[in-house]
């Protein structure tokens, strides 16, 4: 059988199809390659893939229905979806908010419209985000507190994406899991995630921005652990059974909140470079600080993440220097 990857050569996509065809599965990537950040990158990601005769990829928008209807009848063997595509970024979603209704919410609600067509699918798990706690003071953060009110349209839009996963489990009970990721980092990532261009900008000696004056304290979850928690969740679909919900959601997270200046003071020592910093205010739509609550998923699929900053800087920084010759 086959598993459908969206968002398939984004950052958690490319990963988690590596770690899939690595286990022998048969993996249909889908991707839009859009140019919210360098494509060469994603192109990079996607000759990585195709080195696997296991893996096909299609460049579609999930958001497309009438592709997305065409991947699913050529390809009949899709019995679970890990569905990553999304327009990310919070503050991008500032300057261009209708892309984040078309990807986050259309998108979703395209993809849930083509399982419930298919007869024997197995399990929808699909990426939420932190973002969805919104300005939540409550540590760490779980995911029975409450999230009606997002800071960002970001968050919002992942918050509504949760919602429509509850009500199509209800009416057509497609087995759907919600994977609350806490700032993912680590090597194949994104240029527009702080870490990423902050090494970019010590390696050249320029000024790094830090908000809130640096009172900030991140959950941040290396890669790696990120991938090892999503593929357990596949293999566990929600049965529905003795009142448990056939739709649950989950954080993904290291469990513990760093300091922002810590994190950057490990990555100044990983490079082997001090940072010049400006400081800032805060940015509309950020929050001071995310920690995550992991124990459900700890008991539902084993998710226990390894990696601290200081392992995981040190690889994200040897690929750097690796791709970019830096």
């Amino acid at each position: 059988m086959t598993v459908l990857v969206t968002g398939a050569i984004g950052f958690i996509g490319f990963h988690v199809s590596t770690a899939l065809l690595k286990r022998g599965e048969h993996v249909i990537g889908i991707d839009n390659i859009n140019d919210y950040y360098d494509p060469q990158l994603k192109e990079a990601r996607r000759s990585q893939l195709l080195n696997d005769n296991n893996f096909t990829f299609i460049q579609a928008d999930v958001a497309d229905r009438s592709a997305i209807e065409q991947v699913f009848a050529e390809h009949p063997s899709i019995n679970r979806v890990i569905h990553l595509a999304a327009q990310a970024g919070v503050r991008y979603s500032l300057e261009n908010p209708y892309t984040y209704i078309q990807s986050n919410i259309l998108g979703h609600l395209v993809l849930l419209e083509a399982c419930r067509q298919l007869t024997e699918f197995q399990h929808f798990v699909y990426a939420s985000s932190s973002s969805v706690y919104g300005a939540n003071t409550k540590i760490p953060f779980s995911t029975a507190d409450q999230t009606d009110q997002p800071v960002s349209l970001y968050g919002a839009t992942k918050k509504s994406a949760e919602l429509i996963s509850r009500t199509y489990a209800h009416l057509y009970k497609i087995p759907q899991t919600g994977l609350r990721y806490f700032t993912v980092y680590g090597p194949w990532g994104r240029p527009d995630m702080a870490y990423f261009s902050f090494a970019k900008k010590i390696i050249a000696g320029d000024v790094i921005p830090v908000f809130n004056n640096g009172d900030m304290r991140r959950d941040f979850t290396y890669i790696d652990d990120i991938v090892e928690g999503t593929i357990a969740c596949l293999d566990v679909p929600p049965t529905g059974d003795a009142g448990v919900s056939l739709t649950p959601i989950y954080n993904l997270g290291n469990n513990r909140a760093e300091d922002l200046m810590h994190f950057i003071s490990v990555l100044e020592a990983s490079l082997g470079k001090k940072a010049e910093i400006d400081f800032k205010p805060m940015q509309p739509g950020d929050v001071k600080e995310t920690y995550a609550d992991i124990l459900p998923a700890q008991k539902a699929f084993g998710f226990k993440p390894k990696t601290t900053i200081e392992v995981g800087l040190p690889k994200f920084v040897s690929w750097y220097r690796d791709y970019y010759g830096a």
